[in-house]
């Protein structure tokens, strides 16, 4: 486990040196004010996390639920090498990518406890989220599913000839399914601007990659589809932004797709009802001691003097402020009211 998630085409914040002959200047990578927004961003999705595992405990959230603790780094550090009108599509762990694309907390925990109030007046879930105005084309229950909508979003981008590319994000689960390879083939021969990030956070629900897949280096999964792809260290937000640029530029510029896999990690198990036995036990707390994605920006950022422990305070105080707003509103928010469930069936036409 180590090795899996030390190495890789990078040097992380950490100092970990991979195999790899590339480097970069720390002090070169980021500003102050980027530093204390990935700080912020990545903290905001833990917290948010954290308060929606509590709310699913009480009974308040009804359903499946998959957390996104531990995994912070990938979304963030995506988002922030996007452009304006880049699309993002995901599976059912979604919440910190809605919360990366922009969707207020509020909207996101009312849709977790089906209230009117969410994104999707309450008939969404924790798996099935939406938004057209935050370019956030849904979580998806499907396994893999989001990949070929992804694509078709990329298509649909191609034939309208504007500047945006399509992110579609899945697991390492997910990578095995055969629709991400008709996915793969449509996108390269079309050279349609997508760009596929695999979230490997080494277990699909219960098993470990090593178990489930021939090929455990998912980045390569491209290759006969001439797909580039790249290995990322998912738990720098740096590592994971600079390669994002370089992917995104890849597929902006008319060159087709590209595949990231991000090795990254969940601290929990698979959904709320998952107790995680499968895998050793000191493991979770061995990879948050040392590879966590909150610590490592701390860290960075002091050590760099780009920000300093009165900066993290604050942001501390107004990321709980949120979270209890978001949960106070989630509560006190109106159900939906039963006529709610013959709308939005029909597109108005």
């Amino acid at each position: 486990m180590d090795k899996v998630l030390q190495e890789g085409s990078y040097v992380s914040m950490a100092g970990k040196k991979s195999n790899s002959t590339a480097s970069v200047s720390p002090s070169n990578l980021v500003s102050r004010d980027e530093a204390l927004a990935y700080y912020r961003d990545m903290l905001l999705i833990r917290r948010f996390e954290e308060r929606a595992g509590q709310l699913y405990g009480m009974g308040l959230i009804a359903g499946f639920c998959h957390l996104y603790i531990g995994q912070e780094a990938v979304v963030v550090g995506m988002q922030a090498a996007q452009k304006p009108g880049d699309q993002v599509i995901t599976g059912y762990r979604d919440h910190g990518h809605m919360l990366a694309c922009g969707m207020s907390a509020r909207e996101i925990m009312a849709e977790l406890t089906g209230r009117i109030g969410g994104s999707s007046r309450g008939k969404g879930g924790s798996m099935h989220m939406f938004s057209k105005e935050a370019n956030f084309y849904g979580g998806h229950g499907i396994v893999g599913a989001q990949v070929a909508l992804g694509t078709g979003l990329a298509l649909a981008n191609r034939y309208r000839g504007n500047d945006q590319v399509s992110v579609a994000y899945f697991g390492d689960g997910a990578a095995n399914q055969g629709q991400v390879y008709e996915s793969f083939n449509m996108a390269s021969l079309w050279k349609l601007p997508v760009v596929y990030v695999i979230e490997n956070n080494q277990y699909a629900m219960g098993t470990s990659v090593a178990r489930a897949s021939a090929e455990t280096e998912l980045f390569k999964r491209g290759i006969s589809f001439e797909i580039a792809g790249e290995e990322v260290d998912g738990m720098d937000v740096l590592a994971v932004r600079e390669a994002g640029a370089r992917a995104l530029e890849h597929a902006r510029s008319g060159k087709g797709p590209f595949l990231l896999e991000m090795k990254t990690y969940r601290y929990r198990g698979h959904s709320m009802s998952d107790p995680a036995k499968y895998r050793p036990k000191d493991e979770p707390k061995q990879v948050r001691d040392t590879r966590d994605p909150i610590e490592h920006m701390r860290q960075f950022g002091l050590a760099q003097g780009l920000f300093t422990e009165d900066d993290l305070k604050s942001i501390d105080r107004d990321v709980k402020e949120i979270v209890a707003d978001s949960a106070d509103f989630a509560q006190t928010s109106p159900e939906p009211d039963p006529s709610e469930l013959m709308r939005h069936i029909y597109v108005d036409a």
